[in-house]
């Protein structure tokens, strides 16, 4: 399989299993990509343990489910729109989402706007 169906597949993936409460799929999803090393970088934010990261945004996960709005792929990299709404249907938050994966190295790269 090529980085860029990997890709896809993780996209959309990842979304899945978030939405569905599925936490070990979840995290599976990044375990499987970035083979090794995974890189996320929330834009504004002091830089931490990705792995964390991704454990402390699951915290959230209960009440929030994403909307993918768009998802532009060109090969290895990859633009995603979310919308991140709460149960009661108002959004919580918007983000940008910026992927690249190489090798086995996944970079990910996070804009959060708040509404």
């Amino acid at each position: 399989m090529t980085d860029s169906e990997k890709l896809t597949h993780f996209l959309h993936q990842q979304v899945a299993h978030w939405n569905n409460g599925d936490k070990a799929g979840f995290l599976a999803c990044y375990r499987d990509i970035a083979t090794k090393a995974l890189s996320i970088e929330y834009l504004g934010v002091a830089k931490a343990d990705p792995w964390l990261m991704l454990e402390g945004m699951w915290q959230a996960q209960p009440t929030i489910k994403i909307e993918v709005l768009e998802c532009i792929q060109i090969g290895n990299q990859a633009a995603s729109h979310h919308r991140n709404l709460l149960a009661g249907g108002s959004i919580s938050t918007e983000t940008i989402e910026l992927y690249t994966l190489t090798d086995g190295t996944l970079e990910s790269r996070i804009f959060i706007q708040r509404p």
